[in-house]
């Protein structure tokens, strides 16, 4: 209540100062929107130009004696003697097994002395560009080198290169550690163009190239290394495991190509068996099959002589149960397979019985056919009507009272499953056109 007292005197007091103010001629008081004090309207751009002077906010580096003071704390030196303080670092951090670490210090003491490679290449570039008779003054002219730092000697371009060259070997010697064997051959390239003459170099990369089996580009960068060094040892000695790494590879290669030529071979007498017993197969997109089987030549699969064995499922539709049987003879029936399968564990009521049971297996055009119970499945598989799908025996175990009111209800679900597919189909064609 006091303080909606209080609310209301402010208001009264408030409307009394506009009263007052208009019968005077003043401006009313501004109080009803929120204002910065005159000294800060400034627009959106001075703001953040205001902003940007700040380093917490910076978003480019601004040229200034304080921002320069700023760069000039975090690297006090040239930039070999800042490169030679990083390798230093790397250096001991290798010693304690830190690469990454190391890699980290060799890395920056890289990206000084790269970045001055290429300002060098940039200017050398440049004189080119302006051509033989601008030379003297492009050397002489001050403009070339605007912050006005001197002349580099030829003693202090060689240190730097040096340096740089063994910042890129110590570096792949961590990614070679580290097993970043890309990024550790490309370093000791990097290193090989500065000294096409780096043994280490030579030696590191040949080791990372044989991590990954890059026989070929191993031994060629090993070659090269002992073209300039014969009697170095580890260049020897890797050079050996290529060689062993390579026979290896050539035997591994050779026993593929005989298993891939064995394979090929097996293959063709088994699509040569089946057809001579009119037996047709079919892949579908979407196999739906249990363990590993397949059709198999047995005993020998090099004898075409030699008879089918199948993978099959037993099926047992009106339970929702089945059962994988791993290989099932050409010449056997299916009272062989029933006669140790049965009983199952989960029919309690006893109903599927080598007596009371029909089977049946799928035609090609969707019908059913029914197998005797002591007929070889060859006579029925032989008959060319019913079709091997993913190398695999489909046959559905149904009792006797259940039989034929099973097979008139999967037959029509099957014609109303294959009227679906082909309109299916024909949408798809009427799509395309």
């Amino acid at each position: 209540m006091k303080k909606l007292m209080q609310k209301t005197n402010e208001a009264e007091s408030l409307r009394v100062a506009i009263a007052r103010a208009e019968y005077e001629g003043r401006e009313p008081p501004s109080v009803l929107r929120p204002e910065l004090p005159p000294n800060k309207k400034q627009s959106f751009a001075e703001v953040m130009a205001d902003l940007n002077k700040c380093p917490l906010f910076m978003t480019e580096m601004e040229e200034n004696d304080d921002i320069a003071a700023l760069q000039a704390l975090s690297y006090e030196g040239t930039p070999l003697e800042n490169a030679l303080d990083f390798k230093i670092r790397g250096n001991e951090c290798f010693k304690v097994r830190g690469y990454v670490d190391a890699r980290e210090f060799y890395t920056k003491g890289i990206q000084l002395l790269a970045a001055e490679e290429r300002r060098r290449n940039n200017s050398n570039n440049n004189n080119t560009a302006n051509g033989p008779q601008n030379t003297t003054a492009t050397t002489t002219d001050s403009s070339s080198n605007p912050e006005g730092a001197k002349e580099e000697s030829p003693e202090e371009i060689a240190s730097q290169r040096e340096a740089l060259e063994v910042l890129y070997v110590n570096r792949a010697a961590c990614n070679l550690e580290l097993e970043n064997y890309r990024s550790c051959w490309t370093d000791c390239a990097s290193a090989l163009r500065l000294n096409p003459s780096n043994i280490k170099a030579c030696y590191r990369s040949a080791i990372a190239l044989l991590q990954v089996d890059r026989i070929e580009e191993a031994l060629d960068i090993c070659d090269r290394g002992l073209a300039l060094d014969a009697a170095n040892k580890p260049l020897q000695q890797v050079q050996g495991e290529i060689l062993d790494r390579q026979e290896r590879l050539a035997f591994k290669a050779e026993k593929a190509a005989a298993l891939d030529e064995t394979s090929q071979r097996r293959e063709k007498l088994l699509q040569t068996a089946l057809k001579a017993r009119n037996i047709p197969t079919r892949t579908t997109e979407k196999p739906f099959v249990l363990g590993g089987g397949k059709i198999e030549l047995v005993p020998d699969p090099d004898d075409p002589t030699s008879s089918l064995s199948f993978p099959a499922m037993l099926l047992y539709p009106e339970d929702y149960q089945l059962e994988l049987v791993e290989a099932v003879n050409e010449m056997d029936s299916i009272e062989d397979h029933l006669s140790y399968v049965f009983p199952m564990p989960w029919d309690k009521q006893r109903e599927y019985t080598i007596g009371n049971v029909s089977c049946f297996m799928e035609t090609k055009d969707g019908g059913m056919l029914k197998l005797g119970r002591r007929v070889p499945l060859l006579e029925v598989l032989g008959t060319g009507k019913i079709e091997v799908e993913d190398e695999h025996l489909r046959i559905f175990v149904v009792p006797h009272d259940k039989a034929d009111a099973w097979v008139t209800r999967y037959k029509k679900e099957r014609a109303a499953e294959r009227a679906a597919e082909i309109a299916k189909k024909k949408a798809g064609r009427s799509r395309r056109w």
